[in-house]
């Protein structure tokens, strides 16, 4: 059975679960599996041997998510070709897509969870009581390290993007 950690988030002040350990810098990035927009799926070893900035939301339909994707996107191209950008949730691979699209979102790659939450079970950001992902940040390096972690303790609050940036930018240099 998976770990639970019960008031590690909050949506509007109320406490929620999350399923899954409480990662740190310095642990191996566990792998998953994810699906892509054109529902191919997609591992931690698909982006191997470059430094992964991973953002993770609720729902691109929401605000705060659609503006930390549209801000990951806007800053990947600074990033260099060294960094892969992912944001994953638990929306459809069809929304998601729709999403992009619509938002001309092209530099970051959106997957999705919503098949079997292993993502989220093995990042500890599945929201036990919503089946959605927790908003987190994570950054690893080209050997599978972690590097960077922000567990957002507010769903609906912003994470740290200069954090995540910059822990980015020190993975590629290393």
């Amino acid at each position: 059975m998976s770990q639970e950690r019960h008031g590690a988030a909050t949506f509007q002040g109320d406490p929620l679960t999350l399923v899954g350990p409480e990662l740190k810098p310095g642990d191996k990035a566990p792998d998953f599996t994810l699906v892509s927009n054109d529902l191919t799926p997609v591992g931690l070893n698909n982006s191997a041997g470059k430094v992964r900035l991973i953002s993770v939301v609720p729902s691109l339909d929401t605000p705060i998510c659609d503006e930390q994707t549209r801000r990951f996107n806007q800053e990947a191209s600074d990033l260099g070709d060294g960094v892969v950008v992912l944001t994953i949730s638990a929306d459809l691979p069809f929304a998601q897509k729709r999403w992009c699209g619509a938002a001309g979102v092209d530099r970051v790659q959106t997957l999705s969870d919503h098949q079997d939450a292993s993502f989220g079970a093995s990042y500890g950001t599945l929201i036990k009581e919503l089946r959605l992902e927790s908003r987190a940040i994570f950054v690893v390096d080209a050997n599978d390290g972690i590097r960077y972690v922000e567990y957002v303790k507010e769903v609906a609050s912003h994470p740290d993007y200069q954090g995540a940036l910059n822990a980015a930018k020190e993975a590629l240099e290393s």
